[in-house]
């Protein structure tokens, strides 16, 4: 394995763990009933939210970009 390899092994792991921390915008209960849901409602995020959604985006796109690279240099 390269270095490459370690490089998107330790991303998606710190990806899955700062998913797992942020709170569920919506209630389990209405997921799969249909009902109306406000999960896309005009929802501001602040404070941690803001900062862990950042966190997340970042890492889904360097996860991406390294996957690519990984690809492209294989041996």
């Amino acid at each position: 394995m390269t270095f490459l390899h370690w490089l998107l092994f330790a991303i998606s792991i710190l990806l899955i763990i700062i998913v797992m921390v942020q709170e569920s915008k919506d209630d389990v209960k209405n997921t799969f009933s249909g009902e109306k849901s406000d999960l896309f409602k005009n929802q501001k995020q602040r404070g941690s939210e803001l900062f862990l959604a950042r966190v997340t985006l970042g890492l889904s796109v360097t996860f991406g970009v390294v996957a690519i690279l990984a690809i492209a240099l294989a041996p």
